[in-house]
């Protein structure tokens, strides 16, 4: 899949992963439409690139979310990485942090996919990256929120598939490990397989140039999480303790 001359949509694209697919598709000759909330960093992010432009977008509000729809020019193809975590035990359920991811991760998809995925099926034409988590596959400890609102967007995107997968909508689920950003500083744990930005843009990317629809890295760690769907609670929990 060429991607050059492409334009693409990256919604949280200020920082961390976003930030690095919107360099690396810079690279490969996408144009480029960047949405976070922090529209001055979006607007500094797009002063180095070669073609993008800045869309300041809150996926928490729906106004503000058909708004931008409304402004951003026709595109193949839209990224959702926005992202939002918060390290927390049943213990200690903070409902407001909660509430926060659920609307970040899951809830903003919803509100910018119900715009963009009817205009794609009518066109028949279309690409859509959802970035899910390896947190997502089983129900992990300290997890509360979060991988329960990443796996209602690796759900969504299934659904989408089932229902487009005879188009020329193309479709597509990809969950990264570790990531190191100001969100994973936040775990006071050991984060096996922690990759760079940069490095999981790579394979986000080499992803989108793919036919897969689900691609999990980064190997062997992702193994782990696709085999331990099929593994007992107890043996599961031991391994992810």
């Amino acid at each position: 899949m060429n991607l050059a001359g492409k334009t693409y949509w990256i919604v949280g694209a200020s920082e961390g992963l976003g930030r690095a697919l919107a360099q690396a598709l810079d690279k490969a000759g996408a144009r480029l439409i960047l949405s976070a909330r922090a529209g001055d960093r979006l607007a500094a992010l797009a002063a180095t690139l070669r073609n993008a432009t800045a869309l300041e977008m809150d996926v928490t509000d729906a106004a503000a979310v058909t708004k931008a729809v409304d402004a951003a020019e026709a595109v193949d193809g839209v990224i959702y990485c926005a992202g939002q975590y918060t390290p927390l035990k049943a213990q200690n359920w903070d409902a407001t942090a909660v509430e926060a991811m659920c609307e970040v991760n899951f809830m903003g998809a919803v509100r910018l996919l119900g715009h963009l995925v009817p205009r794609f099926a009518a066109e028949n034409r279309g690409h859509i990256v959802l970035i899910g988590s390896l947190a997502g596959f089983r129900g992990l400890p300290g997890a509360i929120g979060y991988g329960a609102s990443k796996t209602a967007l690796m759900h969504l995107g299934e659904n989408i598939h089932a229902d487009l997968r005879a188009t020329d909508v193309k479709i597509q689920v990809v969950n990264p490990g570790f990531i190191k950003t100001r969100l994973t500083d936040k775990n006071d744990f050991r984060m096996p397989f922690i990759q760079t930005p940069e490095q999981a843009a790579d394979h986000v990317l080499a992803a989108m140039q793919g036919r897969r629809f689900s691609t999990s890295f980064p190997a062997p760690f992702s193994w782990l999480f696709s085999i331990g769907r099929f593994l007992p609670r107890a043996l599961f929990y031991r391994i992810f303790r």
